[in-house]
C-alpha cells in the first residue's frame, strides 16, 4: 500500500537500559528481557566480585516500572541484591557509532575478530571470526580471550588436533577459532543455556556447524563428554577456582600427549592453578600474558 511504513526500517530513536547484577542471576537475565528489547547483551565487568553488566536496546521507550518489576523478580528468584536500572536515550546514529567505537575489529595473531557492522574485507591471509557486539562476553576484547587466541594460533604452527573440547564456551569464539585452525571435531559446552544458544548462533554465522557441537554441561559431568574419546586439546577459559576444581576431570579427559589451554586467571593466581594441574601430571609448556591476565598452555 503506497505510503505504508517499512516494517523492517530501523528506528530513528533508540533507548538503552543499563543495570548491573550478581553472576548468580546473569544466566536468566537475558530471558527476562528478551520480549521487551531488540537486543540484550551481558558481559562480566567485575570478575573479582562476580558482577555482570547488562544492556537492553529498545526501539520504543521502555516502561521503566515494568523493568523494575522484572528486576525485582530476578533478584528475588536468585537471592541477589536488587539492581538499579538507568535509561539512556540514543539516536540511531549514536547507537551505530557506539557499536563501531566499542567493538572495533581486532587483529589477534592470524585471527580477525569483527562484528557484522564491519563492512571492510578481512586482511589477506587472516582467519575471520564474526561475533556480534550483542554477545560481548567472549568477543575477543577481554585479555583472557585474546591470550587464548594467541595460544591457539601459536599451537597451530606446531601440530594439529582432531578431537577438541571447549569447556565453558561463552560466545563460542574459541571453539570457532579451533574449528578454523584444524580440520577436526570440536565439542563446545557451557553450564549456561544462554551461552550455548549464543554459541550455536555464532557457529551458523561462521559456517562451522558441521565441525562444532554446542551443548549444555555442568563442568565435565555430561553424557556428551563421557561418550567422547579423550581429547587431544582442551580449552578452558573460565575462572581460577573452577579451573583448580576441574583439574582431575581435565586430566582424566585429556589424551596422552594432549594439550590444555587454561585461561580466566590473573597472573597472581597462576601459581595455584599451575600447582593444581601439576599434581595431575601436567606440566607448563608456555604462558601468554595480557596486562593482569594470564593463559597457561599445559601438556601431559
Amino acid at each position: 500500500m503506497p505510503g505504508s511504513p517499512n516494517p523492517f526500517a530501523q528506528s530513528e530513536q533508540y533507548w538503552r537500559v543499563v543495570f548491573t547484577i550478581e553472576a548468580a542471576a546473569a544466566g536468566t537475565a537475558e530471558e527476562a528481557f528478551n520480549d521487551m528489547a531488540l537486543a540484550v547483551s551481558g558481559f562480566e565487568t567485575d570478575e573479582a566480585n562476580h558482577i555482570w553488566t547488562f544492556e537492553l536496546l529498545c526501539g520504543d521507550a521502555p516502561d521503566m516500572d515494568d523493568v523494575k518489576r522484572r528486576l525485582m523478580l530476578l533478584s528475588s528468584l536468585h537471592g541477589v541484591a536488587m539492581p538499579e536500572a538507568q535509561l539512556h536515550k540514543l539516536a540511531q546514529q549514536d547507537w551505530l557509532a557506539s557499536v563501531a567505537r566499542d567493538f572495533p575489529p581486532l587483529a589477534i595473531g592470524r585471527f580477525y575478530v569483527h562484528g557484522s557492522h564491519v563492512k571492510e574485507a578481512p586482511p589477506a591471509g587472516s582467519i575471520a571470526i564474526q561475533v556480534e557486539a550483542g554477545a560481548a562476553f567472549g568477543s575477543g576484547e577481554h585479555g583472557t580471550t585474546r591470550c587464548c587466541l594467541e595460544a591457539l594460533d601459536d599451537l597451530a604452527k606446531r601440530r594439529a588436533f582432531s578431537n577438541i573440547l571447549d569447556m565453558g564456551c561463552g560466545s563460542g569464539i574459541l571453539a570457532i577459532a579451533a574449528a578454523k585452525l584444524w580440520n577436526g571435531k570440536v565439542l563446545a559446552v557451557d553450564i549456561d543455556p544462554v551461552a550455548v544458544r549464543v554459541t550455536q548462533d555464532n557457529l551458523a554465522i561462521n559456517r562451522v556447524v558441521q565441525q562444532v557441537t554446542a551443548a549444555v554441561s555442568d563442568g565435565y559431568d555430561s553424557d556428551r563428554i563421557k561418550r567422547c574419546d579423550r581429547f587431544d586439546l582442551i580449552i578452558s577459559n573460565i575462572l581460577a577456582r573452577p579451573l583448580m576444581a576441574f583439574a582431575p576431570d581435565l586430566a582424566f579427559n585429556l589424551a596422552p600427549g594432549g594439550v590444555a589451554v587454561l585461561s580466566g586467571l590473573l597472573t597472581s593466581q597462576e601459581k595455584m592453578v599451575l600447582s593444581a594441574h601439576r599434581a595431575q601430571g601436567l606440566r607448563l609448556h608456555k604462558r601468554f600474558v595480557h596486562k593482569e591476565w594470564c593463559t597457561l598452555v599445559l601438556t601431559r
